[in-house]
């Protein structure tokens, strides 16, 4: 087990080449918030692994060599591949249910209803996925999709659907 670290040798490390690691990732990234998470993940990888430096060069060239490979990791990572800023998606307006329709129905439903209908029918998510992603147990999810059927039925039929 490595040595564990000080305090003053936490704060040296920090005050020495935390700029260097915001400035380098930034320059990978683009993206303040990430550099900010590089940094730490930097920080974390010294604390955990605690290398054994002979210089404070071969110190220097282990931060920056770990913050470069922090950052190609985040630039490949599936995270990133599969996301866009929200700032993208604020000009996208939300899809509006078209008065009488059946979204507009399940938009009628209670919140806990309406959540699981709209998972399962719209976006294709099992009653297990579901639970998963609320955070709830699959047997309350089927419960709340049998109740919100019901009700869904009960509105579509005071609609005019057969």
């Amino acid at each position: 087990m490595p040595p564990s670290l000080t305090r003053q040798e936490a704060e040296r490390l920090v005050n020495t080449y935390a700029d260097l690691i915001l400035r380098l990732s930034y320059t990978y990234l683009s993206h303040t918030h990430d550099a900010q998470d590089i940094c730490q993940t930097v920080f974390l990888k010294l604390i955990e692994r605690r290398p054994a430096f002979a210089s404070s060069e071969h110190e220097k060239a282990w931060i920056i060599r770990t913050t470069i490979n922090a950052c190609k990791d985040h630039l490949k990572s599936h995270w990133r591949k599969t996301t866009v800023p929200i700032e993208a998606a604020q000009h996208v307006p939300a899809p509006a249910a078209e008065p009488g329709s059946i979204l507009a129905s399940v938009n009628l439903l209670p919140p806990k209803y309406r959540a699981v209908i709209y998972l399962h029918y719209y976006e294709g998510y099992t009653a297990p996925e579901i639970a998963q992603l609320l955070g709830r147990l699959p047997s309350t999810v089927n419960t709340q999709l049998r109740r919100g059927r019901e009700q869904l039925k009960t509105l579509l039929e005071k609609e005019g659907y057969p």
